[in-house]
């Protein structure tokens, strides 16, 4: 007769299994990978998920070392942290605390095309209101279309496909049609407080539309610049709006003035065009990336550069920059097709994910994207039309999911707070994607 198992001998063990796994994620993170891979293979690690690098070893032996009588004056000496401020983990990705963590977000090959849209042209902008329920796609026949999520939702077809025959009850999708620009619409940006939309075009200028009033069709704000506009992020706060343009310095603009400010050291600047700017959530920094290859890491307050990643993908072209929510990570994509996180602390690449790209290097500038919960890595393929995604912790590819569209996808953006993307391409639509759940 077989004996039980002691379940006191099984808790050791597990217990044994999450120590080695914390020692090989503390490798990880000191850069000893070889090392790491050892003890994996040493201890039969190896064939579970790969350890992402974390120090929450270094945080436990800290908060354990505060405990011990003969070591708390000493540890305060260290300035070590409170264990309560340990505990206190914000949302979203923490590689700091976290070895293995259990995903609770579906993969994105789950999603489905639940609404499409079509423009007269090429369509190559997009964002996503604050809350989720409103999406906004530009397009190079200078239209710029407001939907609503729910209506989109309500009016999705088992084929994904966009039918005129919406009941009136329900109401069509496309809440807004805008006309306001003269050339193609590159950008857009909803105010993060105010019902303003904001969209960024060929023809050298950023407009302002109170998407509130149904009647309004024109922008009641423009501000002119000098070169083509790019890219832009609004200050959290909704006050400033920073943007990047063909030209290499940045521009700080005060959105209620249209006041344009920049940075009094020139050698701060960038060589080439912007292709990206973002804010962190808390707006102490903002991050952009150029066509010199390089990212830079702005202070929110001053303006001004105080770091720089140069030759971030290995000289090619910077495509994304992206904070994670609590600003400790930014995660950028670049035309080598690779996608990188970095953590802002120690200015080191903390994790690549690869993969994506059948040829190594992109003709047109794709962004790399996380989930709402920060689970996942998303980032179109140029040659595929496929979605590639990682698990954002361990870099693990993720099944690939066909995005449908018949050309390059020149846009993607997710919900900040549902599991729904928004895929922009230049075959004139724009389609919407959703997770439903299942009852």
């Amino acid at each position: 007769m077989k004996e039980t198992e002691n379940p006191q001998d099984i808790n050791v063990l597990k217990q044994k299994e999450l120590l080695y796994r914390l020692m090989i994620s503390q490798l990880e993170y000191d850069g000893q990978t070889a090392l790491a891979g050892q003890l994996a293979a040493a201890v039969q690690a190896a064939a579970d998920p790969p350890c992402p690098p974390s120090d929450r070893l270094l945080h436990l032996c800290m908060i354990g070392l505060q405990h011990e009588p003969d070591r708390r004056s000493h540890g305060h000496s260290l300035g070590l942290l409170n264990p309560v401020q340990e505990i206190l983990i914000g949302p979203g990705l923490d590689l700091e605390f976290e070895t293995d963590i259990d995903c609770s977000a579906p993969e994105p090959a789950q999603y489905e095309t639940a609404y499409v849209t079509s423009h007269k042209g090429n369509c190559r902008a997009g964002a996503f209101s604050m809350d989720g329920q409103l999406v906004a796609t530009g397009s190079v026949d200078a239209s710029i279309k407001i939907l609503d999520v729910d209506r989109m939702l309500a009016k999705s077809c088992p084929d994904g496909i966009e039918t005129s025959s919406a009941t009136e009850g329900q109401g069509h999708p496309v809440i807004r049609t805008l006309y306001d620009h003269l050339e193609e619409v590159t950008c857009l940006e909803f105010h993060p407080r105010e019902p303003i939309l904001a969209s960024g075009s060929r023809d050298f200028t950023i407009k302002m539309f109170d998407y509130a009033k149904a009647s309004v069709k024109k922008a009641f704000k423009t501000i002119t610049d000098a070169d083509h506009i790019r890219c832009m992020s609004f200050h959290p706060s909704g006050d400033f709006l920073v943007v990047g343009t063909q030209h290499p310095v940045i521009r700080l603009y005060d959105a209620n003035t249209a006041q344009c400010f920049v940075c009094s050291v020139p050698k701060h600047q960038h060589t080439a065009p912007i292709t990206s700017v973002k804010y962190s959530s808390n707006a102490k920094y903002f991050a952009s990336g150029s066509r010199d290859g390089s990212i830079k890491l702005w202070d929110g307050v001053s303006n001004r550069c105080v770091n720089t990643f140069e030759k971030a993908h290995d000289g090619h072209e910077v495509c994304s920059v992206l904070f994670t929510r609590n600003g400790k990570y930014l995660l950028s994509s670049g035309k080598d097709s690779s996608v990188k996180l970095w953590e802002l602390s120690t200015s080191r690449l903390l994790i690549s994910y690869t993969g994506a790209g059948t040829t190594g290097k992109q003709e047109h500038r794709a962004q790399a994207v996380f989930n709402h919960t920060e689970d996942f890595v998303m980032f179109p393929d140029e040659a595929t039309t496929s979605l590639c995604a990682w698990n954002s912790r361990n870099a693990s590819r993720c099944q690939l999911l066909s995005l449908g569209h018949n050309g390059p996808v020149r846009l993607i953006v997710h919900s900040p707070h549902t599991a729904a993307f928004l895929t922009c391409s230049d075959d004139f639509r724009a389609r919407f994607w959703y997770k439903r759940l299942v009852h």
